[in-house]
């Protein structure tokens, strides 16, 4: 049964191509309870979601009625798991169709040319039964597999793209097997056969597929990478000092662990010993080496360049960043956008009408031939009804969208982008919008002294010194930003005597035997009093991050307009915004989270919601795209579609980009599908593509397939170029 939130996950076998997953897909959305469902190819994975009435073994059946093999995925993998199984998944689906296409191949060949020297019409009967044998031969060595997968899904009272394979190649051996014992009878009909061409559908269309299972391994290595960057082993600590090096899936949280110079984290942890310099590009996507030292959090997959580190382990070894960051993008892989649901209604009728319009096509040719008195007519409407089976299988149209999220999801996660779906990605190319919060988000989320203006009988340090002093003890962040700037002028900051603190007012104590008070406009500036007159103001703001005018001049560029939504104070929010580039007129500031979450379902474009806290996560859910600070809070994170470094507020014209691109690319793809079929399908039917139309049907079904992922492979490399522009 589903667990308690009614979520179920399956291991999957039988998958080859991307109709077995809307195949799969199909079965398990028809069952009683399900809400939604995500099959991951590469991983031969299903995720489900539905309501507690939701039964596991409903499901399994309805994928086994399908021709597949289900089971409930009992235990969580660790990303060492999960590599080897996607790399094994692609190994075994690759050598699948490669050996069929070795079969079929050779075996088609050596008959092509048996019937075009020896084998025409008049041939000894002994050349027949050679043919005859070696087609048998490829269609019980090769066909075998597309006939179980077709028959599976009538039983279940449905279609599948190998019915219309299996069709096209029994139509062309039975009609063969017909002519060849008409001929050992006696009777003379003067028509040819297909053997060879029956052989060379199974043959042309396993090399199609193999050639398709490479160039899907080679789109997902984006994925495998990322995995590959969680070390196998990690080295732990034990009681009397000593170490000792053990599997991840070993680490429990608590355990203590080293990490030496040149090694990568094994596991998301606390410093507790050390200091040293991480690559954290794995997660962050920026390849410059940042300090860390005791007390500092780092995530597994993080390069060690310098000092010897003892950490402390947070999460086990199933649960490190690097398993989460595959997770979410493995899991937008399985997700559907809404032009692919599209795509996939149209593929659930498509195999029935095919079936119709080969069977017209047939009928059409007979009743030409009888009308005409011409056998020839029948065999000219046999061959181009098979033509039409074997051009019109969709799965170009099922490559279409999953292709292309593949490639751009991986290549995000190279940069610290992650996408949580399919969706999500095809929203984010659409908007017109960008709407962030201000603390936290456009600035550091630490506020730093920007002015200091002394009374005239003082001067700004002595200001400083005294206020920094009587806010020493203070925990408020304009605080810190007062001790902070003293620090960095080297000024040496007496103890303060009878401190109090008054909230929303300021503080106050003695320093030096003078009674010292700051008090904290609305504005973020404070007046320093000393002895109670008047010695001076400090000014108080919270700094833009560096990358923050960058990014809105990018989204500016993009023709993407850019807001500001805070709950900040209007003149802090506007200061902000005119530094960074965005119109005054484009502020709203003073919003309490329900406020926002308002303004953003109100606006009447396409909004991206850009937000790092609690306050808003609303926000987040209302917009058509929401984008979390990967430094934010979990709330936020869990509320956004979209999660980037925390670091790096210019990756979101970079999201944008990267789904405008990609929804090109899906574009593209379905374009070129769609054409495919909806041009040959009619040249088949015509006879158009001559007496060898079933060869040139599989040719052209194999290039459609090719096509479509080629494209996506030609979207990973220029993701790869805009990665490092």
């Amino acid at each position: 049964m589903a667990d308690s939130s009614s979520n179920l996950k399956l291991d999957l076998t039988g998958l080859h191509c991307a109709g077995c997953v809307n195949s799969v897909t199909r079965a398990i959305e028809g069952v009683e309870g399900v809400e939604t469902v995500e099959v991951d190819l590469q991983q031969a994975h299903a995720s489900v979601q539905g309501t507690s009435s939701m039964d596991a073994k409903a499901i399994i059946d309805a994928i086994s009625a399908k021709g597949f093999g289900a089971s409930i995925q009992e235990t969580v993998e660790t990303p060492i798991e999960l590599r080897s199984k996607i790399e094994r998944r692609q190994h075994d689906a690759a050598w699948y169709w490669k050996w069929r296409a070795a079969t079929g191949m050779p075996i088609w060949i050596i008959l092509e040319t048996i019937h075009w020297t020896i084998g025409g019409h008049g041939a000894a009967a002994w050349v027949s039964w050679l043919m005859f044998g070696g087609s048998t031969l490829a269609v019980v060595l090769v066909g075998s597999g597309f006939f179980r997968s077709a028959l599976k899904a009538l039983r279940s009272g449905g279609t599948n793209m190998d019915t219309l394979v299996s069709i096209g190649v029994l139509t062309a051996w039975t009609y063969s097997v017909v002519l060849m014992i008409l001929s050992l009878a006696g009777v003379d009909h003067e028509q040819m056969p297909y053997f060879a061409e029956a052989v060379a559908l199974l043959g042309i269309i396993s090399l199609g597929h193999w050639l398709e299972a490479r160039a899907s391994a080679r789109a997902g290595t984006a994925v495998r990478s990322l995995l590959e960057m969680q070390p196998e082993t990690a080295e732990r600590l034990d009681d009397s000092g000593g170490s000792r090096d053990v599997p991840i899936a070993e680490i429990t949280v608590g355990d203590h662990m080293v990490v030496r110079p040149g090694a990568r984290v094994a596991v998301d942890g606390k410093v507790l010993e050390g200091q040293s310099e991480l690559d954290e590009s794995v997660v962050t996507g920026e390849p410059i080496p940042v300090p860390r030292g005791v007390g500092d959090l780092v995530a597994a997959g993080s390069m060690n360049t310098t000092g010897r580190l003892v950490v402390e382990a947070t999460v086990d070894g199933t649960g490190t960043t690097v398993a989460r960051i595959a997770d979410l993008v493995t899991h937008a892989m399985g997700s559907k956008a809404n032009i692919q649901r599209l795509a996939d209604k149209v593929s659930s009728i498509f195999v029935p009408v095919v079936l119709v319009i080969a069977l017209m096509t047939l009928v059409t040719w007979s009743l030409f031939a009888i009308f005409r008195s011409d056998i020839t007519l029948f065999q000219d409407g046999v061959i181009a009804c098979v033509a039409v089976l074997v051009i019109s299988c969709p799965c170009a149209l099922g490559l279409a969208t999953p292709m292309a999220v593949m490639v751009s999801a991986s290549q995000a996660a190279r940069s610290g982008i992650l996408v949580k779906s399919a969706a999500a990605l095809e929203r984010a190319g659409l908007t017109q919008r960008v709407i962030f919060d201000k603390t936290g988000t456009l600035t550091l989320g630490k506020p730093v002294v920007t002015e200091i203006m002394p009374s005239d009988h003082e001067d700004a340090e002595h200001v400083l010194t005294m206020a920094a002093a009587v806010e020493t003890p203070s925990e408020h962040p304009i605080a810190k930003a007062i001790v902070r700037a003293a620090a960095d002028r080297n000024l040496v900051v007496p103890d303060v005597d009878d401190f109090k603190s008054t909230p929303g007012e300021g503080v106050s104590g003695t320093v030096d035997g003078r009674t010292v008070t700051v008090h904290r406009d609305a504005h973020a500036s404070c007046q320093v009093l000393i002895d109670h007159q008047p010695a001076g103001t400090i000014s108080v703001a919270d700094e833009a991050r560096p990358q923050a005018a960058e990014a809105v001049q990018r989204l500016h560029d993009l023709h993407v307009s850019t807001s500001i939504l805070s709950g900040d104070r209007q003149t802090t929010a506007e200061q902000l915004a005119t530094s960074i580039g965005i119109d005054s007129a484009d502020v709203h500031a003073e919003q309490m989270p329900e406020d926002k979450q308002r303004w953003v379902e109100s606006c009447d474009e396409r909004t991206m919601m850009v937000g790092d806290g609690i306050n808003d996560a609303a926000a987040l859910a209302g917009a058509d795209v929401g984008v979390a600070m990967g430094t934010g809070t979990n709330i936020a994170i869990e509320a956004a579609d979209v999660i980037i470094p925390g670091d790096r507020i210019n990756s979101v014209p970079l999201v944008i980009r990267i789904a405008r691109m990609t929804r090109s690319t899906i574009r593209q793809n379905l374009f070129f599908a769609f054409l495919y079929n909806g041009t040959l399908i009619p040249v088949a039917a015509l006879g158009l593509l001559g007496a060898s139309g079933p060869v040139w049907a599989a040719i052209a079904m194999g290039l459609s397939d090719v096509t479509v992922i080629g494209n996506a492979i030609r979207l990973g490399v220029r993701l790869k170029r805009l990665r490092g522009s």
